[in-house]
């Protein structure tokens, strides 16, 4: 029997499958359940993104100073964790008039094509953007369409951008957020408007993507208009924040979605011990989107730290396992500021300056070093190919277990998640699939899943093995 009590930095879970009995042994073959991609999209993905990680940048907490140039000195460290892709946060200036706290909200723009002064100036970001072009880095940034805060210029240049509120006979405030207000998609000049910002940041910085902030606040024709315009320019990369099984329509303008619904059901299968069919049943309505589409993973953001607690608040001993779930389940792996520390029971403040707590000591940086640069290696890891498959796995534990196989051709990545509070869990894989040498992609031990298919596992433990090829 392997011995499974190494790397328990990370000792903890997962949510996920387990399709209990009959449905454990069930693949995702996209390429036979799903309409053709043209069908559902005239755009296609950029090809770099169907292996790549997101790290989102928050650049006012990242560092002492908050700019951009500061930032610049932590590219090598990130560039050596094998981050890919640098997701920042607006980079615009803030709204003065109702803002919210003291420095106020990213997410309240006076300028869409200006610099937070906070941040730096044009040509620190240029600057930032180029070295991390020249490292091999992937730079999006966050784009609020759906509104603008109370003194953006384009209040007093251009009024009929808005939509008016008919009983205050003011612009209309954003659903609850009383720091923004929301911009009329409906008028063309705005639409063109909006698309030449766009325009301005990837011809003027190089950015490689955009990050589109409520996506479905802003209607898809806008979306497709956008990008139809601006992938003429170059080939960008397009994630919404939207979930596809709410608003499946977006996968016609965005290459990669939000899992909300997913993120949310994870932390109530915790705290409400649930069983892991819920999980299950969640992820096959995920699996049946195809892989026209990606899926972005992901334990916390900026939203769920700032509001509704840390990863470890939310999923306590489970959360380094979600971790490993995010990072080998067919989809994007985002991860937010501070989570290779980790950041436990740190919430960091929104409208305030509240540094990262840095400490030189990045406990989980070596986990998710391996894990990234296995998603970027392993073409079995690849999302939204129709040659990966992903195999649910049979064990004798399918109330407690899950455990799937990746395969791309000669490629394959096996991950076992004991999903339940039980320390040493005894159980074997009873699933055909898994066959062959593999190693430990912590640990480096190897094992013959052709004659050993035996594990006993704590409770969140994971285990994550690479196929070895001859």
């Amino acid at each position: 029997m392997p011995n499974f009590t190494q790397n328990l930095t990370m000792k903890y879970a997962l949510v996920s499958l387990g399709l209990l009995a009959c449905l454990f042994s069930c693949k995702n073959n996209s390429s036979t359940k799903q309409k053709s991609m043209e069908q559902i999209s005239p755009f296609r993905a950029v090809e770099w993104s169907h292996s790549t990680n997101i790290y989102e940048v928050n650049l006012r907490q990242y560092t002492k100073a908050g700019t951009f140039n500061a930032f610049a000195g932590e590219l090598p460290r990130l560039k050596k964790m094998g981050v890919q892709t640098l997701w920042f946060m607006p980079i615009t200036p803030i709204a003065q008039a109702k803002k919210k706290g003291t420095l106020g909200s990213y997410y309240a723009c006076s300028d869409y094509t200006a610099i937070n002064p906070e941040f730096g100036n044009l040509d620190d970001f240029k600057s930032l953007v180029k070295q991390a072009h020249e490292m091999g880095f992937k730079v999006i940034i966050d784009w609020v369409a759906n509104h603008t805060g109370w003194d953006h210029r384009w209040t007093k240049e251009h009024p009929d951008y808005y939509e008016m509120d008919s009983a205050t006979k003011d612009f209309k405030i954003a659903s609850g957020m009383d720091d923004i207000i929301e911009l009329n998609f409906k008028n063309p000049a705005l639409r063109k408007a909006m698309i030449d910002a766009m325009a301005y940041w990837v011809k003027e910085c190089d950015i490689d993507g955009f990050r589109c902030d409520l996506a479905f606040w802003v209607e898809i024709d806008f979306w497709k208009e956008a990008r139809k315009e601006l992938d003429a320019i170059k080939p960008l990369f397009w994630l919404g924040e939207v979930d596809e099984l709410d608003n499946g329509n977006y996968a016609e303008a965005f290459d990669a979605s939000y899992t909300w619904k997913w993120m949310h059901q994870t932390e109530d299968f915790y705290k409400k011990h649930l069983g892991l069919d819920t999980l299950i049943g969640l992820l096959k309505k995920y699996d049946d989107i195809g892989d026209h589409s990606m899926r972005a993973w992901f334990t916390t953001n900026h939203d769920e730290n700032s509001w509704n607690g840390t990863e470890y608040e939310k999923y306590g001993d489970m959360a380094p396992a979600l971790a490993v779930f995010s990072a080998t389940w067919n989809g994007i792996p985002l991860i937010y500021s501070g989570q290779e520390l980790p950041m436990k029971d740190k919430r960091l403040l929104f409208f305030e300056k509240d540094p990262i707590p840095w400490n030189n000591n990045y406990a989980l940086e070596g986990v998710y070093s391996s894990l990234l640069k296995l998603k970027t290696n392993n073409p079995a890891l690849r999302a939204g190919d129709t040659a990966v498959q992903t195999f649910r796995l049979k064990t004798t534990a399918p109330d407690k277990v899950l455990a799937y196989l990746r395969k791309n051709g000669p490629d394959e990545v096996l991950v076992v998640l004991n999903m339940s509070r039980d320390n040493k869990l005894q159980f074997d894989i009873t699933d055909e699939h898994v066959k062959g040498d593999y190693m430990n992609i912590f640990s480096g031990a190897g094992n013959d899943f052709s004659t050993e298919k035996s594990f006993m596992m704590n409770a969140w433990e994971y285990l994550v093995y690479e196929k070895l090829k001859k």
